[in-house]
C-alpha cells in the first residue's frame, strides 16, 4: 500500500499487541474463562484469537510456513455472531489452559516476527487493522464485567465538569445542502472489501441534528414507554450508567448507547428518522474534500473523543471545535452513529480471496452500517470510507442516535 513500510507496520503492530495484552491484563486469569456476552465466545477465544488470525493470515498464508499447532489454528481462527436465541453452549473446561494459549501465542508472535521484512504491506495492514478492531470488541466484552472483576487503569477518564441540566426537547437543525457525496476507498489505498469500489451518490437536501442523542434526551423517551438503554441500571427510582469501571447517577448531557431498532424507534418517537448511509458521509464529508468533519487537522483531543484515550462518552456539547462547515458536531468519535441502511457490498463489490467472509457473510438485512467511531475505536481506523455494523437488535456497542429529518 502506498506510503506503508513493513518496519514501521511492525512497529505499530507491536503498539497494537500492547494494547490487546493491556486489556487482559485488566482481569484476574480465571475470570477469562468467563462469558460477559452470551452470544460471543468466552474471553479465553479472543486471548488466542487475534494471534491466530495474524498466523493463520501471515504465516501459513503468505510465508507458507508449516502449522506447529494445527488444533489451536482452527480453535481460535473466527469468532461467532449468531442469530438470536442460537448462544454457545460450550463449558469453560472445553477450553485449554491459559498457558497452553499463551506459549501458541508467544511462537506465533516470534515467529512472525522473525521474518516481519518479508510480509506484504496489505497483509500487514489486514492483520494491524483485525487486532485494532478487536480491541474495541474487547472492551464491548469488559464492559459487561461487573465493576469488581476488573482492574481500573490509572488514568479512566479526562477531567470534564458533569453538566445535569435536561436537554432540550427539540434539536438545533442544521440544514445539509443537496449535492454529491463519495462512499469507498481510494483504489490503491488500503482498505477492508466492504470500501470498494469508490462511487459518488446524489444526496437530496435534508436536515440533520447538531449533536448526538442525548441521556437525557433519551429518558423522556423511555419515560413514554420506550426501551431503556442496556446500559442504563435502575435503582430506587433513579437510573444510572454502567461505566466500564464504575456505575454513575445517569450523565444527563452524554450520548445514549442503544441498538439499532431503539434508535429507529426513537426517531420515529421524535418525528425523525436514522440517516442513510450516503446522507451521513454528506453531512460529514460533502463531496469527499475534506478528510475529516471539521476540516484537514488531524483529530486531537477537543474534535474527537477516539484513539483509545478515554473509556467513555463526553457530553454531547463538549467538542464544539468537532463541527463541521455546516456545524453538525461530533461526527467522528464519543459513539458511532447507526444508520438506516443494512449492511451490503456495493456495486462491483469483490470479496478479497485470502478472507472471502469477512463482509460477504454479514449481507443478509439483519445487520445495519455504522459510521463514525467511539472513544475506544483506534485512530488508524477513523477514515472517511471505513464502515463498521451489528445486528439491529444487539445492545453491547457504543452506538450513538443522529436524527435527520426530510426538507419539504
Amino acid at each position: 500500500m502506498r506510503g506503508e513500510s513493513a518496519f514501521r507496520l511492525h512497529d505499530e503492530m507491536r503498539e497494537a499487541r500492547a494494547h490487546t495484552d493491556a486489556l487482559f491484563a485488566l482481569m484476574a486469569d480465571d475470570t477469562l474463562y468467563e462469558r460477559p456476552i452470551p452470544d460471543r465466545h468466552r474471553l479465553i477465544f479472543y486471548v488466542g484469537h487475534v494471534d491466530a488470525f495474524d498466523w493463520n493470515q501471515l504465516g501459513r498464508g503468505v510465508l507458507e510456513v508449516p502449522s506447529f499447532h494445527p488444533a489451536f489454528d482452527r480453535l481460535f481462527e473466527a469468532g461467532i455472531d449468531p442469530p438470536p436465541g442460537q448462544a454457545p453452549q460450550d463449558c469453560a473446561s472445553d477450553w485449554p489452559t491459559l498457558a497452553e494459549v499463551r506459549t501458541y501465542v508467544a511462537r506465533a508472535r516470534r515467529q512472525l516476527d522473525e521474518r516481519c521484512n518479508e510480509l506484504p504491506a496489505e497483509r500487514m495492514l489486514t492483520a494491524l487493522e483485525h487486532r485494532w478492531m478487536h480491541a474495541e470488541t474487547l472492551c464491548y466484552l469488559l464492559h459487561q464485567l461487573e465493576p469488581s472483576k476488573k482492574r481500573p487503569p490509572s488514568r479512566r477518564r479526562r477531567s470534564v465538569a458533569r453538566d445535569d441540566r435536561m436537554a432540550p426537547d427539540h434539536e438545533p437543525w442544521v440544514r445539509i445542502a443537496a449535492g454529491p457525496t463519495t462512499l469507498g476507498q481510494a483504489a490503491g489505498a488500503f482498505g477492508w472489501d466492504n470500501e470498494f469500489p469508490r462511487h459518488r451518490v446524489d444526496v437530496a437536501p435534508f436536515e440533520m441534528a447538531r449533536g448526538k442523542v442525548s441521556n437525557g434526551q433519551y429518558l423522556r423517551f423511555v419515560a413514554a414507554g420506550g426501551a431503556p438503554s442496556h446500559f442504563w441500571r435502575q435503582r430506587d427510582g433513579r437510573w444510572w450508567l454502567r461505566r466500564m469501571f464504575d456505575e454513575v447517577p445517569l450523565p444527563l448531557q452524554e450520548p445514549v448507547y442503544v441498538t439499532q431498532r431503539q434508535a429507529a424507534a426513537y426517531a420515529d418517537w421524535a418525528g425523525a428518522r436514522l440517516p442513510t448511509e450516503a446522507q451521513w458521509q454528506r453531512a460529514a464529508y460533502g463531496d469527499g474534500e475534506r478528510p475529516f468533519p471539521w476540516g484537514n487537522a488531524p483529530p486531537d483531543a477537543d474534535r474527537a473523543n477516539l484513539g483509545l484515550v478515554d473509556w467513555d462518552a463526553l457530553p454531547v456539547t463538549a467538542q464544539p471545535s468537532s463541527a463541521t462547515p455546516a456545524g453538525v458536531e461530533q461526527m467522528l468519535g464519543n459513539g458511532w452513529e447507526w444508520t438506516a441502511s443494512p449492511f451490503s457490498g456495493f456495486d462491483g463489490f469483490e470479496p478479497r480471496p485470502y478472507y472471502p467472509g469477512y463482509s460477504a457473510n454479514f449481507f443478509d438485512g439483519a445487520h445495519y452500517v455504522m459510521k463514525g467511531a467511539s472513544p475506544r475505536t483506534a485512530r488508524r481506523l477513523a477514515r472517511p470510507s471505513f464502515r463498521n455494523w451489528f445486528r439491529a437488535e444487539y445492545p453491547y456497542a457504543y452506538a450513538t442516535v443522529r436524527l435527520v429529518r426530510d426538507l419539504d
